[in-house]
């Protein structure tokens, strides 16, 4: 079975920077699309930015230019650097990634992003 634990979570201010990442790990597994997926309080979670697993991205239009999404397929690994966080930016960030050989989607256990003002 596949795990993803995230880390890199905290309180910044406004106009600060956050580095989130995420491993997986587990047995025969190869993971493809990756991504990171932000659910703010009473809201649905919505994609943030994802990956492919040849490196190319795709990011939503409110993290444009202040994020970058990168990963390391030998070490299972994603990362999302956030620069110039806004308070819209809070909420709970989880990992996700899709496995090759099973086809499940798998979610880390999200770690939490708050921005003050």
């Amino acid at each position: 079975q596949v795990q993803l634990v995230e880390s890199g979570g905290g309180l910044v201010q406004a106009g600060g920077s956050l580095r989130l990442s995420c491993r997986a790990s587990g047995s025969f597994f190869r993971i493809d699309d990756m991504g990171w997926y932000r659910q703010a309080p009473g809201k649905q979670r919505d994609l943030v930015a994802s990956i492919t697993r040849d490196s190319s991205t795709t990011y939503a239009d409110s993290v444009k230019g202040r994020c970058t999404i990168s990963r390391d397929n030998a070490k299972k690994t994603v990362t999302m650097q956030m620069n110039s966080l806004k308070p819209e930016d809070t909420g709970v960030y989880y990992c996700n990634a899709n496995d090759y050989y099973s086809g499940n989607e798998i979610w880390g256990q999200g770690t939490l992003v708050t921005v003050s003002s």
